[in-house]
């Protein structure tokens, strides 16, 4: 992807709004499902949904500067969220689903991979250095999930449950980075950054590996 001047990289590209819209989706039902789990209000969920779907996105459009935020730019978005955050709750409500812990880290792992994607690409494409790039699409991906967990009262889990999560998304940037090196399409960069990032996750809930926790003599 070749790289553009800060100001003229607000507009995405098709593939980019397609994958960005079905990451917010994806962590909004993450959110949605956390919520739940808590037994919080309509307000409640409504929050947690749009802070588990926006959070990121927004930290790293604040860190490039770039204006307007993504979802100001696409305002659609909150409507879509405002529905299904309604339509879970009435949905749910009838059916009396035992929403589960692992339920919300299927819907997590698409999104922790599809913002890997876009953030990387879009730090990219305003000239930022790959190891910044990369970064950028870290923080997109796991932001969301952090204030998710926080406003849930809850440790995050991507510091704690101690299954890869944001190595995921930072191998995942790497690829990003070695297709744009490669002048690759950005489609091709962006799913093939995505697919690693998921596929990572799932294989480590599929598998329950861990990373070393911290050993305390205590």
């Amino acid at each position: 992807m070749q790289s553009l001047p800060l100001s003229t990289v607000l507009s995405l590209s098709n593939a980019q709004i397609a994958i960005e819209a079905a990451a917010t989706l994806a962590f909004a039902i993450s959110g949605l499902i956390e919520a739940a789990r808590k037994r919080l209000d309509a307000v409640g969920v409504v929050m947690v949904a749009g802070l588990a779907a926006f959070g990121g996105g927004t930290l790293r459009d604040v860190l490039l500067d770039r204006r307007p935020f993504f979802w100001v730019e696409h305002a659609g978005w909150l409507w879509l969220l405002l529905a299904l955050c309604v339509a879970a709750m009435l949905f749910l409500r009838d059916r009396h689903f035992a929403l589960t812990e692992r339920a919300m880290q299927w819907p997590d792992a698409l999104g922790l991979g599809l913002f890997t994607a876009t953030g990387t690409q879009i730090a990219l494409g305003a000239s930022m250095p790959p190891i910044v790039a990369v970064l950028m699409g870290m923080m997109t991906a796991v932001f969301g999930g952090v204030l998710r967990d926080i406003v849930c009262n809850e440790i995050p889990r991507a510091f704690s449950d101690h299954q890869p999560y944001a190595i995921c998304s930072f191998a995942g940037a790497w690829v990003i980075v070695g297709a744009d090196a490669l002048q690759a399409p950005d489609w091709v960069g962006l799913t093939a950054g995505a697919t690693t990032a998921i596929v990572l996750r799932l294989g480590a809930l599929w598998t329950g590996w861990k990373l070393p926790a911290w050993r305390s003599n205590d």
